[in-house]
């Protein structure tokens, strides 16, 4: 079984919207997306913590303009985008894991799913 399997990516016109989401096959106390746009390194975008009335994190470059939930259930993770840039255009992760930091470094995160894409024309 997948452990987390995103879904809604795609293509979008520059100040456009795109929802992301993340379905895991359990529960994780903490969840996160990254990205990595092409030839970058990946980056933390946002996370989420459960367990500690829904702390999030934002990158600087999306706060603003991206906003990280869960559904009732906590076992799906979603990332609306609104207000989307051609910097937006990335390969997009969702992560998740029970302990630690809920920081948006990699090293944090011990599930990842397998990305999708999404693009932003200019």
């Amino acid at each position: 079984q997948v452990p987390l399997m995103e879904s809604g990516g795609g293509s979008v016109q520059a100040g456009g919207s795109l929802r992301l989401s993340c379905a895991a096959s359990r529960y994780y106390n903490k969840m996160a997306w990254f990205r990595q746009p092409p030839g970058k390194e990946r980056e933390g975008v946002a996370s989420i913590v459960a367990s500690r009335s829904t702390l999030t994190t934002y990158a600087p470059s999306v706060k603003g303009r991206f906003t990280i939930s869960r559904d009732s259930t906590k076992q799906t993770l979603y990332l609306q985008m609104n207000s989307l840039i051609p910097e937006d255009t990335a390969m997009y992760y969702c992560a998740a894991g029970d302990w630690g930091s809920a920081d948006l470094s990699p090293e944090s995160w011990p599930s990842w799913g397998q990305g999708l894409q999404v693009t932003v024309s200019a």
